[in-house]
């Protein structure tokens, strides 16, 4: 593509058409530019636009397609080729800092954004001058540069903060303090004296301050790692002015907003995460500057408001006093009882208390709640903090701490009693006191793991949980149904399984709840209880125990889909994934409705996917649908046909990307049912798999071949006559991922399952191409994972077509070939094969080139049996050799960037293990003994003398022990 007028007025045109509501103009516009990404020159013509355009909304709309280009295609993936031009990359990494300071600041954040994406990859090695070209804009004095130099200084250094520590990691994070820390702390001090110069300038000191928020960001990531010794040596300068900040107030940067937070709220909040940092990590350099910031802090939290404003604020600083009370020398400062009941009194109470935000919130904003309070998302929330603070006061002071809150949650109760519709506000905060003061130690997966003995918590269960339960009205005090219903999701592991039961029906109850939040969590408390092991791991409650609430169960659980909010509720589909896991044939007279509902939830899903999680889950209900209705009736399956085809091949029609791997899995799932052969309308669908296209995507790639699989197992008679002009399709799908480091383990799934399903005649004439492919691959890249999958296709190879034709395909590409695959890979290899059904394989082939292959007891490749019997036995009784060589040593870390649908599994699709040899061989030890003997009583005298002259004396041991297992002797 040139740079000229024309191409960047098509971009344009192109670019409007993407910002339009109606999804006919929409796609196509969004398919045209995907379609050209690949020129290049491409990113310079969106640069240019953003740059000259002079229609704003064009500016900003390219500077998003710029950055998603940038996140989709920078990163060079191995095997794949480069999607940028190295010429377009210098020309990006050339302008793109200085047009990010020159934009508005809108345009500034979007390649701030791309910068740090960029920088992700190829800083420091193939950008080594972006460091000092930041600096250097230090000095340029106007802060609208300054402050787009700092916010890409965030996003370029805030990974430090979750790096996991290497030496890579260290060089360059020391190359950044080397040139970044002076300038930094050099600005940092001069944008401190500018700000008493404007003190009484608003619009200049918002500038100032958002640059103080960025400085101590960078400071946080900069010292995240370890005490760098310049931050150790300029401690002074930081932390004074430090405490300065947070012991500042000035009228002109109070906001009249009472939810969101200001610039001086969100600079002091940072200030708190900073110093618990230090507190926390640094203690002993810290100490000295501690009781200052102690105070400060403290001061902060009895002044500040109850405005949602503050929140972020009020719970950095009570964190801040967390970590502080959790480390055993400054416990000091907390002993006193009279300290420990200000801290309960000024501090942990009031925060604990429910807002009329948080009302807000659980009414209008209930899925943000959820996350809030079921997840513990990041956003943090004053409760949360206060609960924390709590925990790190009991870890000391666990008697006092429990005494003083006794008392307030008594009267707090008693308070609600007196006049529960108006007062039910001081239940809801006992509640939540009782439930932090009792939890010590929780996991998402088991809830409270370690309780606090001073707390009784099945008595507080039975008198002020279960009756909020018990009543009549689901939709009474919402609030306090939501606790009731937590309670018993965190506790479940101490109230009793006799509790637990009776709250079970009450909980189906409450999924009638008009509130989101109390339908939602009643589905959540269910799936958590139906998945909670018993004595001997199997769940704690049997099929049998829930059996009388089935009807009830599922009818509200689908129900409660439909209520308004729910359409989409994660935690109802997983609810209803867990029920139908649990119940089994239980669940089979229902069915017929269930599918049906499921299928129309599909369908109107489809049209427009959002949630990942309810999707996933409502695929995995359809296949345990199908799993447990065709293990009592096979012929069931094709029920199921009828009613998910018609949504599938809308799916697939529509390209539908999300949902294509799932669709995959299913039909492997139906087809892997038939009993005999592939109906035709699979059949007809089976071209189609072979397209390239499909296989451009990483995330279908393992559910494609494992349905390929499928139609190998179930047709392959069918393929060789009615579709064997598909046949080199279905080897060029192989080509191509035999070519890849990441799927090449997924070629062999499939050539493996060529060979052991289709008719020898249908593959006679590629055999020989196959090897040739696989051993190009060897020459040019040879992994661990590929010598492992490898040596399992050329066993089972071995075992289908005898070890002579092995022998024979080996020596016709290269005479001698067979003897250097045996020599170099097989002996030296073989230890390194994983899974029981792969060694077996592995085992019961190499018992065939011991005992079925001529050229092995009479060429030059007689040396080479007793080593290869060596091998056979060590891979018997030596333990797998899992060593990787130090240049494979790579994490292999999923993050494609950028948005691609990633392969999820369906745990209840899963493929059943199939053993291809379980017919034929029931113990390989067995197995070699009687080959052996067999063998030997054909060449009498010669096996014998080949086992005792060159085999060592422990594997000859081993090998006496399986022929006297299988009772047969050597002759």
């Amino acid at each position: 593509m040139e740079l000229s007028d024309a191409n960047l007025q098509t971009l344009t045109e192109y670019l409007k058409k993407t910002l339009d509501p109606d999804p006919a103009i929409r796609r196509p516009a969004e398919k045209f530019l995907e379609s050209v990404e690949g020129n290049q020159n491409y990113p310079l013509l969106l640069l240019t636009l953003l740059e000259k355009s002079q229609d704003n909304v064009i500016k900003v709309c390219a500077s998003v397609t710029f950055k998603n280009y940038i996140k989709r295609n920078w990163r060079i993936v191995e095997d794949e080729p480069n999607k940028i031009c190295e010429a377009d990359r210098v020309a990006i990494k050339a302008n793109i800092v200085h047009l990010m300071l020159s934009s508005p600041e809108q345009i500034q954040k979007q390649l701030s954004d791309a910068i740090s994406i960029i920088g992700r990859e190829d800083f420091p090695q193939k950008w080594p001058d972006l460091l000092t070209e930041m600096v250097n804009r230090f000095q340029s004095g106007d802060f609208h540069v300054i402050n787009g130099v700092l916010r890409t200084a965030h996003s370029l250094f805030k990974r430090y903060r979750h790096e996991f520590k290497s030496n890579e990691l260290w060089t360059e994070i020391k190359l950044v303090l080397d040139a970044f820390a002076l300038p930094l702390t050099n600005l940092f001090k001069a944008t401190i004296e500018l700000c008493s110069t404007h003190a009484n300038d608003a619009s200049a000191l918002r500038i100032l301050f958002s640059s103080l928020i960025l400085i101590s960001k960078l400071f946080y990531s900069l010292n995240f790692q370890d005490l760098p010794e310049f931050f150790e040596d300029n401690m002074e300068t930081w932390m004074n002015n430090f405490h300065t900040l947070l012991t500042l107030d000035n009228k002109l940067l109070q906001t009249d907003d009472e939810e969101e937070a200001g610039l001086l709220e969100l600079l002091k909040s940072q200030i708190c995460d900073n110093a618990a940092l230090y507190a926390q990590k640094y203690d002993e350099e810290f100490q000295r500057y501690l009781p200052r910031f102690v105070t400060a802090i403290w001061n902060l939290l009895v002044t500040t408001g109850q405005e949602v404003k503050y929140d972020l604020l009020v719970s950095n600083a009570i964190q801040f006093l967390a970590s502080v009370c959790e480390r055993p020398h400054y416990k000091n400062l907390f002993e006193d009882q009279s300290t420990l009941t200000s801290i309960c009194e000024k501090v942990i109470v009031p925060n604990m208390e429910f807002r009329a935000a948080d009302e807000e919130a659980f009414e209008d904003n209930s899925e943000e709640y959820i996350r809030r309070d079921l997840e513990g998302s990041d956003i943090d929330t004053r409760r949360r903090a206060a609960c924390d603070l709590v925990r790190g006061l009991c870890k000391f002071f666990e008697g006092p701490v429990t005494g003083i809150f006794s008392g307030y949650v008594n009267s707090m109760l008693q308070e609600y009693a007196k006049n529960p519709s108006v007062n039910w506000k001081h239940k809801d905060a006992a509640i939540y006191l009782v439930t932090s003061l009792a939890s010590k130690a929780q996991t998402q997966k088991h809830g409270i793991t370690q309780a606090n003995e001073l707390v009784n918590l099945t008595e507080f269960f039975v008198n002020h949980i279960l009756p909020d339960l018990k009543s009549a009205n689901v939709n009474e005090f919402p609030v306090l149904k939501a606790d009731g219903i937590k309670y018993i999701m965190i506790f479940r592991n101490q109230v009793s399984k006799e509790h637990l039961l009776v709250s079970i029906p009450l909980l189906i109850n409450h999924l009638q709840a008009e509130s989101i939040v109390v339908h939602t969590y009643a589905a959540h408390a269910l799936e958590r209880l139906f998945t909670m092991r018993g004595p001997n791991n199997t769940t704690l409650f049997t099929a049998a125990e829930i059996a009388p609430f089935v009807e009830i169960l599922l009818t509200n659980l689908f129900k409660a889909l439909t209520l308004p909010g729910s359409s989409e509720n994660e935690y109802i589909m997983k609810a209803i994934m867990r029920s139908f896991s649990l119940l089994q044939e239980a669940i089979i007279p229902y069915i017929p409705t269930l599918i049906t509902q499921l299928t129309q939830k599909l369908l109107a899903v489809s049209k427009n996917p959002s949630k990942p999680h309810f999707n996933h889950y409502m695929f995995e209900a359809i296949c345990l649908s199908i799993r447990i209705t065709c293990k009592a009736n096979p012929a069931a399956v094709v029920n199921f046909e009828e009613a998910l085809f018609l949504v599938f091949t809308e799916i697939l029609q529509n390209d539908v990307q999300e949902f294509i791997p799932y669709v995959f899995q299913v039909m492997s799932l139906l087809l892997e049912t038939h009993k005999n052969d592939i109906p035709s309308s699979y059949m007809a669908l089976f071209p189609h798999l072979l397209q390239p296209v499909l296989w451009e995507r990483t995330g279908n790639i393992p559910a494609l071949v494992r349905l390929l699989q499928a139609f190998l197992e179930r047709g392959s008679n069918t393929i060789a006559s009615a579709a064997a002009d598909k046949i080199p399709g279905l080897l060029g799908v192989f080509q191509k991922l035999i070519a890849s480091k990441a799927n090449d383990h997924q070629g062999f799934y499939l050539l493996n399952s060529i060979i052991e399903h289709m008719p020898p005649e249908s593959v006679d004439q590629y055999r020989k191409q196959i090897f040739i492919l696989l051993f190009q691959r060897l020459q040019n890249s040879k992994t661990t994972k590929f010598i492992k999958s490898f040596l399992v296709f050329i066993n089972l190879y071995c075992i289908k077509y005898g070890a002579l034709a092995l022998q024979e395909i080996f020596d016709g590409i290269q005479p001698k070939m067979f003897g250097m695959v045996l020599e170099k890979i097989i002996i030296p290899e073989i230890q390194k094969v994983s899974g029981n059904v792969e060694k077996k394989i592995c085992a019961v082939g190499i018992t065939k080139l011991l005992t079925e292959c001529p050229p092995m007891m009479d060429t030059e490749y007689t040396k080479l049996w007793t080593p290869l019997l060596q091998s056979l036995i060590g891979l018997f009784e030596l333990p797998e050799d899992d060593t990787i060589p130090d240049e494979e040593h790579f994490i292999d870390i999923e993050d494609t960037p950028g948005y691609q649908t990633a392969f999820s599994q369906l745990a209840f699709a899963g493929k059943k293990e199939h053993d291809p040899v379980g017919q034929m061989v029931n113990n390989p030890k067995i197995h070699l003994a009687q080959s052996l003997h067999k063998l030997s009583t054909a060449c009498p005298g010669r096996v014998p003398s080949m086992v005792s002259t060159s085999l060592n004396a422990e594997a000859l041991q081993y090998l006496q022990g399986y022929l006297q297992a299988a009772s047969v002797t050597l002759l």
